[in-house]
């Protein structure tokens, strides 16, 4: 299988939400981990919402039900149901997490506006690089080079100390 810029970011960012939906998920462990049963509970069906909106491809979905999840994840802090380090772990998570979903929601407006253009019968935009014409052409020989060999240091020494006149 090779892997196009669409399939890779489909992978990472399905890996990313299964990061997200571990750290939420391990809260269920009996021990007291600073995050309440029931909160975990809700917080794991956001972190579904996520999973799944990244492995349809829909990154702009998948930012709003990371925006629930750390607004449930404020609020039931607020109320005293998660410790601040239990709520510090998953919002490091969550931060990474959004960051792969900003950025494979850029690539998809990107590749979007490219595809429109080209449904409009217009050709693709050029890269920045492509848009310089020609190089800039050498510079001309400094004036008394008589040998026009082109290899004049730039050091203007003349004809010093060469016995010359």
């Amino acid at each position: 299988m090779i892997l196009t810029p669409h399939r890779y970011a489909r992978l990472f960012l399905g890996g990313s939400a299964l990061v997200l939906s571990a750290v939420v998920l391990s809260a269920c462990a009996p021990a007291n981990n600073g995050l309440q049963r029931d909160v975990a509970t809700q917080l794991q069906a956001r972190v579904l919402e996520v999973t799944q909106a990244s492995s349809q491809n829909d990154p702009a979905s998948a930012l709003k039900a990371l925006d629930g999840l750390e607004s449930d994840l404020s609020a039931a802090q607020a109320r005293g149901r998660v410790s601040e380090d239990r709520r510090r772990s998953i919002t490091t998570v969550a931060t990474a997490v959004r960051a792969d979903l900003n950025e494979a929601l850029s690539a998809q407006q990107a590749k979007a506006a490219e595809d429109a253009r080209i449904a409009a019968g217009q050709s693709p935009s050029p890269a920045p690089e492509a848009s310089v014409s020609q190089p800039a052409p050498p510079p001309a020989p400094a004036p008394g080079n008589a040998s026009g060999n082109g290899t004049d240091t730039g050091k203007n020494n003349g004809d010093k100390g060469k016995g010359r006149n």
